[in-house]
């Protein structure tokens, strides 16, 4: 391409009538000096001769164009600038007719700002291959006086296909700061312009106690436009594993699947692997389709394998759902797997199916907003034990549940005067359960529960003289629920979250087989400011009150009494980066924090760390004897340049033991980016193992593989 875009230029040259500067329709071409002999067969532009032609540019000393036999002779030093910025320099030119076939002698070409291959001499061939000798190629700044450059592939020939966008070499040769360090007869790599191509991608080395020395060689395999496959064999002394991905991208979704297979001596050589896909899919009429699969042949592969896809509860799932302004309908069907040592599987809820149906109206005789909401919903347990057996909890190991669940309410606010908002809920719940096996339930249970509240907030609103907006907003309800429960079995709401999100609700339990009942009282109040300083803040506290204690209310609810743990919740975050986020529940009795979480991230050009701490107390209720208390932290700092260091850790402070760590750093400059980590997890149950993985990447920077490097081009300095 660069070539005929070359010879385009020379060939305008024959239709020159002013000796200085000539213009045709798709040339225009700049020199000293442009002179035609007599006979008019030979015409010569020499002194700064600058051509352009659809965007390409062309400098060279002189240009010679023999009209009899059609030759064309440039002399440099010669340099031509494609309008993708990809650069071909030479110190001379010899081209034939028809401008197909050329000769560059010392060429130079610097592929996407990249990557620079140097010969003894290129040609042109067919208009598509650049068949170049004694080559040199790197995407290194190369400068003379700092010595041969970090790394460099000799070769005694590569060619290039403008049209494919694969480089060959033959007699490969890599060299490390001019040592040769690796040898192949053959090779194939994409240029830096192609994104998707067949080959081997980057390697990777890992090192773990419990697979030993290993190697990752993945490769790519395109399947058209819109798929593709990647192998990657994973090898060591312990394992032989085959990993595979593959992608498709349809006009209305996509989908991805990830699998391994290996055969290790970690169980006595029995296949052992994973299977994960997830895909979704826009349908006709606003609807989506979305699934996942998780499967794994035992409890601890994804630990011994420090498998990405690493996690303590697998789920199978696949929803079809429609959302729009007034209505939202899902259909969906999941299948849990615990890989947690203690937990049994068959006495789970494993296969849970669930269809909901909301729906909102606008109704102008009573104004206001009504809302219709429906709900199906099951899950199974393998086990058909109507009892409950030896396992550590109370729960009946083998009783399923299926319910059918109405809910209409109807709400509507106003503004009193004075500023006063005062708000009103009226809402009836319908609910049916029908419980199998389970010798300890009565078959079928029926409960209606009416429920009604009111409300009233006073916003106060302000604009300080520094410009500052700030509200404060107390917030009062009284609430209602009657009926009585039908004595259904508490199956699905064993945890019961209290947070600044659900104050004002009329029951807190998760799922409707518990409803609060009685009357009940929040107060709570909200405080937000917003700064022209660049910083914005939040707070709110609150506390509920209730006629009765209910004691499906947990401890660590914070709920469990007349009156309710103090919420505490707060917000903070700075334009220089600084996040903070904290939210618990304060009991005032006993004087300490039953529950508490907080977040924190601090983001800038040079680094970024994040921290998060929970804070659970104990709860029988909860299946929680021993209180929980963990730290995690993560952060990464930009050395310089070229160095960056990462690291994570999750401590237990109430075990006194970390639970996993890693450190980890990064090169990277305009030819090389290297990654080297190390990580160890600390596990606790008894069927993973503790284990220390280590890992190495290095990839050559200026092909396709290895991605891209141009923002740490340097400038050679004299």
């Amino acid at each position: 391409m660069m070539l005929r875009s070359v010879l385009a230029c020379v060939l305008a040259l024959v239709i020159i009538t002013n000796p200085a500067t000539a213009q045709s329709s798709d040339v225009v071409l700049l020199a000293d000096q442009v002179l035609v002999q007599q006979g008019g067969d030979t015409l010569v532009a020499t002194g700064n001769v600058e051509a352009l032609h659809q965007g390409t540019r062309l400098t060279a000393s002189s240009v010679i164009y023999n009209r009899a036999d059609n030759t064309l002779d440039i002399q440099g030093p010669i340099r031509i600038t494609q309008p993708n910025g990809d650069v071909l320099t030479a110190t001379q030119a010899e081209l034939d007719q028809g401008f197909q076939n050329g000769l560059l002698e010392s060429a130079r070409f610097v592929l996407e700002e990249q990557l620079q291959i140097a010969s003894a001499r290129a040609a042109r061939v067919q208009g598509r291959y650049t068949a170049m000798s004694q080559v040199a190629a790197t995407s290194c700044q190369v400068c003379g006086s700092e010595g041969p450059p970090l790394w460099a592939i000799r070769a005694s020939r590569v060619v290039h296909d403008a049209e494919e966008r694969q480089i060959y070499f033959d007699d490969a040769q890599l060299r490390v700061l001019g040592v040769p360090v690796f040898y192949i007869p053959r090779m194939r790599l994409p240029d830096p312009t192609l994104e998707r191509a067949r080959g081997f991608l980057i390697p990777e080395l890992k090192t773990s106690t419990l697979l030993g020395f290993g190697i990752k060689l993945p490769y790519f395999i395109p399947i058209g436009d819109h798929a593709d496959l990647t192998l990657t064999p994973y090898i060591s002394p312990i394992t032989r594993t085959l990993e595979l991905r593959y992608r498709q991208a349809f006009r209305t979704g996509d989908i991805t699947v990830n699998g391994a297979i290996s055969r290790d001596n970690l169980e006595s050589g029995e296949a052992r692997g994973l299977f994960f896909a997830e895909g979704a899919f826009r349908l006709p009429r606003d609807f989506r389709l979305s699934f996942d699969i998780e499967a794994v042949s035992d409890d601890s592969y994804l630990n011994d394998y420090n498998s990405d896809f690493k996690k303590d509860r697998l789920d199978s799932a696949i929803t079809l759902s429609r959302s729009k302004r007034d209505s939202f309908l899902s259909i969906g069907a999941i299948h849990y797997e615990s890989l947690t040592d203690g937990e049994n599987n068959a006495t789970q809820p494993t296969i849970i199916g669930d269809l909901r149906y909301n729906r909102r109206f606008f109704p102008k005789r009573v104004g206001g907003e009504v809302r219709l909401g429906f709900q199906l919903h099951g899950h199974y347990r393998y086990s058909n034990t109507d009892t409950d057996g030896t396992d550590a909890d109370s729960v009946v190991d083998g009783r399923d549940v299926a319910r059918a669940n109405l809910d209409l309410s109807w709400r509507d606010r106003w503004t009193l005067p004075g500023g006063l908002r005062a708000g009103a809920l009226a809402q009836l719940w319908v609910d049916q359960f029908i419980v199998d096996q389970d010798i300890t339930a009565e078959g079928d249970y029926t409960e209606v529960t009416p429920a009604a509240s009111v409300e009233l907030r006073w916003p106060f609103v302000k604009k300080t003289a520094s410009g500052a907006r700030v509200l404060v907003e107390p917030i009062v309800q009284v609430g209602w629920i009657g009926g009585e429960r039908s004595g259904v079995p508490n199956d699905e709401s064993t945890r019961v979250e209290f947070d600044e999100g659900n104050l004002l609700s009329l029951s807190r339990f998760p799922a409707p087989d518990r409803r609060e009942r009685g009357v009940i009282g929040a107060a709570g109040l909200r405080w937000m400011r917003q700064d022209p300083e660049g910083w914005r803040a939040s707070f709110a506290v609150g506390r509920v009150w209730r006629e009765d204690l209910d004691e499906d209310l947990s401890r660590s609810s914070g709920l469990d009494s007349e009156s309710s743990d103090w919420l505490v919740a707060g917000q903070f975050a700075h334009q220089t980066g600084l996040q903070l986020l904290a939210r618990g529940l304060y009991d005032s009795g006993e004087t300490r924090f039953t529950k508490a979480e907080m977040t924190a991230n601090v983001t800038s050009d040079r680094y970024s760390l994040g921290a998060s701490y929970i804070l659970l107390t104990t709860d029988p209720a909860e299946d929680r004897d021993d209180a929980q208390s963990q730290w995690r932290v993560n952060g990464r700092y930009n050395v310089d340049r070229n160095w960056t260091a990462t690291g994570n850790t999750r401590y237990d402070i109430a075990e006194g033991q970390f639970l996993n760590a890693g450190i980890g750093a990064e090169y990277r400059n305009e030819c090389v980016a290297v990654d080297f980590s190390v990580s160890r997890s600390f596990a606790s149950s008894t069927n993973l193992e503790p284990s220390t993985d280590f890992g190495l990447t290095v990839a050559l920077t200026g092909f396709s593989t290895g991605g891209s490097g141009k923002e740490y081009r340097r400038s050679c300095s004299y």
